[in-house]
């Protein structure tokens, strides 16, 4: 970056005073806080975490420094705007997989079939319905780690973990059950992808040579609020 497109020492000088401000704002809407979800201070954390950030970014670009701040900003970019003290939440989860062996995956449902009388195995005996029957005779879970016996292979997945202001009614979700929840209401995601294996095969070893004990392949984990 050149100098002329730095930022000016008085425009850091101006985003550290914003962060103080916010701060002062923040700590006023804590004390006089009518509840644990209080507008105010819901409000003022944003107010805070944008000066944040703001002023990290400033700073950098001037003298290449940063802070100790962290701004939650998951890994799709969207900025978490939900409530600061959930009172509920939903954990909404999405598992991928391609059926590399149809005959081993009807083989099962059959089988599943043939000793309990309600799992009727509809759709014409195909993989359609072999699915119907598995996933009723099953948890999920045990399917994800049981999936190679059903002739599966497994793709992407994720875990989102979504904040809501109050738990809902029973029912009032069914028609639209993941239409609810945008990104924005997101505390916490967890990826796991084949794409990641990818991104650090070059990175698998540390400055020595030595594998590092603390990296878990193909798991990427969004971040937290602070």
């Amino acid at each position: 970056m050149s100098d002329a497109a730095l930022p000016t020492v008085a425009e850091v000088r101006a985003a550290a005073e914003a962060v103080k401000a916010a701060l002062d704002r923040h700590l006023a809407a804590v004390e006089r806080r009518t509840g644990d979800e209080d507008p105010d201070v819901y409000a003022a954390f944003n107010e805070l975490a944008a000066a944040a950030e703001e002023y990290d970014e400033l700073l950098y670009d001037r003298y290449d420094e940063v802070t100790p701040f962290e701004i939650p900003t998951p890994d799709d970019g969207v900025p978490y705007t939900g409530p600061a003290e959930p009172a509920a939440f939903s954990v909404l989860i999405r598992r991928d997989y391609a059926v590399v062996e149809p005959p081993r995956l009807i083989a099962q449902a059959e089988r599943v079939a043939a000793h309990d009388r309600d799992a009727d195995l509809l759709h014409d005996g195909g993989t359609a319905g072999a699915l119907g029957v598995l996933f009723g005779e099953y948890e999920p879970d045990e399917i994800a780690s049981r999936y190679k016996e059903f002739g599966l292979e497994e793709g992407d997945s994720t875990l989102w973990i979504a904040a809501s202001e109050e738990a809902p009614e029973p029912g009032e979700w069914l028609n639209s059950p993941f239409g609810h929840t945008g990104p924005e209401d997101v505390l916490h995601r967890f990826d796991v992808s084949a794409v990641f294996d990818e991104e650090t095969d070059g990175f698998d070893e540390d400055e020595d040579g030595e594998e590092g004990e603390d990296e878990v392949e193909g798991a990427r984990p969004g971040l937290t609020p602070a």
